[in-house]
């Protein structure tokens, strides 16, 4: 398990304490070393999977020591310890964001803990076992699944053949070419069919399902799924859809017969995902550093 990022503040500043400038890269690869940290830990992803972890949180414990003005950054990319670092390092005290904001007033300013006499009420960021990052992954997260279930409840709410229509359109939107829904009798189970690709080659069988969440679809409804695909004509792809549940025999054969299986919960996060039944109520844009202006000063 990684280190917290305020966790990563004294290993940071060993690597720095002989006084050279180095860059991070060559600084994250030292903390690595020196932690014995695991290839497995180092290429966890945040839940964005924009960016490592293990990176995301040593550039944090960077940005946080340099508010502290405990380490700088001489050039672009590059790092190294200040005289009140070294200090810091002597005084043989454990560094952690309660002692940066006890020592050092810059770093209790970028808190926004200032020499008044109000009280913040509310804790800061810096002050948060997580990365500004994670803290937005995470809330992120939480948002999505809250979202997710509102709307199974309102895919509940609906007819089933709305269900068989809401499964092709979101096909669609996932650009798979056009699809179309067959008609509810004589259709051997098979609720819709969809075309592969744009131009219409090879064909996909779906069946959706609107049945309760806490329902376990087993092994025997996929069978009846696949025994519909042998046609004629004879389809090698199918799709089955549900509101509900699949248990782990129904997963083992549908992994055998090449037959994709999406529950709720699957099906939720695809329809948030290419933003079908639901629409965009705020965005928020993270903005960084454009190191390619600055290449040439």
């Amino acid at each position: 398990m990684l280190p917290r990022y305020d966790e990563f503040y004294m290993p940071l500043l060993h690597v720095l304490q002989d006084g050279k400038t180095y860059t991070m890269k060559e600084v994250k690869k030292r903390i690595a070393e020196n932690l014995h940290l695991s290839d497995e830990a180092l290429l966890e992803r945040l839940a964005s999977g924009r960016q490592s972890v293990y990176d995301n949180r040593v550039n944090w414990a960077k940005t946080y020591l340099k508010k502290a003005k405990v380490v700088e950054s001489p050039k672009r990319a590059q790092i190294m310890i200040t005289d009140r670092g070294k200090a810091l390092i002597a005084s043989g005290e454990v560094v952690t964001n309660a002692l940066l904001e006890e020592k050092y007033p810059e770093f209790a300013e970028f808190c926004g803990k200032k020499d008044t006499d109000e009280t913040v009420a509310t804790p800061t960021l810096a002050l948060s076992e997580e990365t500004p990052q994670e803290v937005l992954d995470r809330v992120y997260g939480t948002i999505n699944e809250q979202l997710a279930d509102e709307l199974l409840a309102e895919i509940m709410g609906q007819s089933a053949k709305f269900f068989e229509i809401l499964v092709v359109d979101l096909m669609k939107a996932m650009n798979y070419g056009d699809g179309f829904v067959t008609k509810l009798s004589g259709d051997d189970g098979i609720d819709g069919i969809i075309h592969e690709d744009k131009l219409g080659f090879n064909l996909i069988y779906i069946q959706a399902k609107r049945w309760r969440s806490e329902t376990t679809i087993g092994k025997p409804e996929i069978q009846k799924f696949a025994g519909a695909m042998m046609g004629p004509p004879k389809m090698e792809k199918g799709l089955f859809i549900t509101t509900a549940k699949f248990s782990q025999g129904a997963k083992d054969f549908a992994d055998a017969q090449h037959i994709i299986l999406v529950d709720g919960k699957k099906l939720t996060e695809l329809m948030i995902e290419y933003e079908l039944g639901v629409s965009t109520q705020k965005a928020y844009r993270i903005k960084r550093i454009d190191t390619d202006y600055f290449a040439d000063s």
